[in-house]
């Protein structure tokens, strides 16, 4: 039986942040790369000082340039190299994705889903909406796809505080087709608000924090703001249909034609997209799974 309060929507994950002790703080070194990268007196040198300290995103930063998803030519050994060749959005992004990792253990999320299976739907609508963007030729491909990599961290909220009614809510959502609704009537409060909440916490740039709140609905942003969360909407879309991992947050959920035609793709585009998805997330999966 759903169980929501009438308290306001933003109110409840506020509230619901503050109980969320894993999830409340990034590691010290992404969220210092956060805010150089923000920094337009930002460099190459002050960004490899703060990742010289990190053996471990380090080795993720070569591991990741060196691999199938990033296709760089020949071999790269250095890590001032490798940041100087993916550029400091690119890394800033890459420090995100290692952060956000442990954070989706094998916790049940509901029949048949582990929250494992939550960030394999990330990845894969991340790696989706870069491919879009690099279709459409946009000067940042990456943030596309950290944006679609935590368009669904409000889950993982929901997943801490409220376990037991997220099983009850993925159960029905499997016979009806709107997720969010169904949050909101057993929670007062549904993921993209809640990502909203904790993206806002993480001071995440604001591509990311319209990704986490708006994946569903991009017209609920202005229209200069839209295009990288477009993007995700349409990888989440996708990815929901014939992507791997959790699928319940868009399973019913249709394209917009609006939107497809705002952005220039077609149906040929889709289709090409679709084919190509299950080697482009391979790809993605060996690096960031």
């Amino acid at each position: 039986m759903p169980t929501a309060t009438a308290t306001d929507p933003r109110t409840l994950a506020r509230d619901a942040i503050k109980g969320v002790t894993a999830l409340a703080t990034l590691p010290e070194v992404t969220a210092q790369i956060i805010a150089m990268v923000e920094d337009p007196r930002s460099s190459v040198g002050k960004l490899h000082k703060i990742i010289a300290h990190d053996p471990s995103l380090s080795s993720r930063i070569l591991k990741v340039i060196n691999s199938a998803f990033y296709g760089v030519s020949g071999q790269v050994g250095s890590v001032e190299r490798a940041i100087v060749l993916l550029g400091l959005n690119a890394v800033k992004n890459l420090a995100v994705s290692a952060s956000l990792g442990p954070l989706f253990r094998g916790v049940k999320l509901g029949e048949g889903f582990s929250a494992r299976d939550l960030w394999t739907h990330c990845i894969a609508v991340g790696v989706t909406a870069r491919q879009l963007a690099l279709r459409l030729k946009m000067p940042n491909p990456d943030e596309a796809f950290v944006a679609g990599l935590i368009h669904d961290v409000g889950v993982l909220v929901e997943l801490q505080i409220w376990p037991e009614r997220l099983r009850d809510i993925c159960r029905i959502s499997k016979t009806s087709s709107d997720f969010c609704q169904t949050e909101r009537q057993f929670l007062g409060v549904d993921h993209t608000t809640l990502g909203q909440a904790l993206t806002d916490q993480w001071r995440f740039p604001k591509n990311c924090r319209d990704a986490a709140q708006f994946h569903h609905n991009p017209s609920g942003l202005a229209e200069g703001d839209r295009k990288i969360v477009e993007l995700v909407y349409v990888a989440d879309t996708l990815c929901c249909q014939c992507g791997p991992g959790f699928n319940l947050t868009a399973a019913g959920q249709q394209l917009d034609p609006i939107v497809l035609s705002g952005l220039g793709i077609g149906n040929s585009e889709i289709e090409d997209l679709k084919s190509r998805m299950a080697e482009n997330i391979q790809n993605a999966m060996a690096v960031f799974a």
